[in-house]
This record gives C-alpha cells, structure tokens and sequence, in this order.
C-alpha cells in the first residue's frame, strides 16, 4: 500500500499558531519573477495579520534577486527592530548551472544569517524546475510557501521566547 502523497503543504490551523501581536517581522522580497514572488508575499502578509501582528510591525522591502535576501536580511536585524524575517524569491532552474550556484549560496547564507543573530530567519525561496511549478507553491494546488515562511517565523520566535524565558 503506497502513502498518498500530500498536495496542498500550506495547511494548518491558526490555533496551533502562537499570539505575536507585539511582534515585528520583517520581509525581503525578490523581485525576480514577481508574478511568484507578490504572490508568496500577499500570502506571507495576510497570514501575519490574520494571527493579529499589527500592520505597522510587518517591514516589506524588496531586492533585485533572490542572491540579494540574505544581505537584506542582515540589514533589517542591523538597523530595523524585527524579531524575525521571511526571505520570499523564486529561482527557476535553467540551461546552465547558474541555479545550483544561486539556491547553494542562498541557502547558505540565510541560514548562517540567523545563526550569527540567534534570530530567525526563514528560508521561503522557491527552488523549482519551471515556473507552473513555481505557481502551483505560490497560490495553487500546492499551497503558498509564503503562508508557510510566516507560520514558520511566528513559530519560532514563539519558541525563542519561550527557551529564553520572555
């Protein structure tokens, strides 16, 4: 008997999600194939101020590409007060190994960017083989992975909190 494999990863319910209305969030957006990107922000967005973070803690700036999220990333824990922030883009693999290259060294550093600000930062970067792909993670049949970055970001400051004592 075969597992039947899971379509839609974005479901939850918002009960299991912490309360941060007092939190702030930051989120960096790529502007490389935006017709993916605004759609993981909207859902990225909606799902803060559903759970209650006030529009006035959610900080969304945007960069040329997904390359540039983790030094904007960096510049948001520097110089803005966040308690996390969500990395949105979209790299869509193509004839050359430029994709390898770009998805490594994002990941990387996003990751090394939360560890050397014991902050979270959330990887929501699309990595796919095409764009239908890229549309099913961004809205459709799969989800919206910026749904999942902000569950993912209010969890974890949740749990920063609670190991921390605040």
């Amino acid at each position: 008997m075969t597992e039947e494999k899971k379509t839609n990863l974005s479901d939850f319910t918002f009960e299991n999600i912490p309360d941060i209305d007092s939190m702030s969030i930051g989120i960096v957006v790529s502007e490389w194939n935006p017709e993916v990107t605004e759609k993981l922000k909207e859902g990225a967005v909606l799902t803060l101020l559903r759970q209650g973070v006030s529009e006035n803690n959610i900080n969304v700036e945007y960069v040329p590409g997904s390359f540039e999220l983790p030094l904007a990333a960096q510049w948001m824990f520097e110089h803005l007060e966040v308690d996390a922030v969500i990395c949105l883009g979209c790299v869509i693999q193509g004839e050359t190994r430029h994709f390898e290259f770009i998805c490594n060294t994002v990941a990387g550093a996003i990751s090394n960017i939360g560890l050397n600000y014991a902050r979270p930062v959330i990887f929501g970067v699309l990595t796919t083989d095409n764009m239908q792909q890229a549309l099913e993670r961004a809205g459709g049949t799969h989800g919206n992975k910026g749904v999942e970055a902000a569950v993912a970001a209010m969890k974890m400051i949740s749990l920063g909190r609670k190991i921390s004592g605040n």
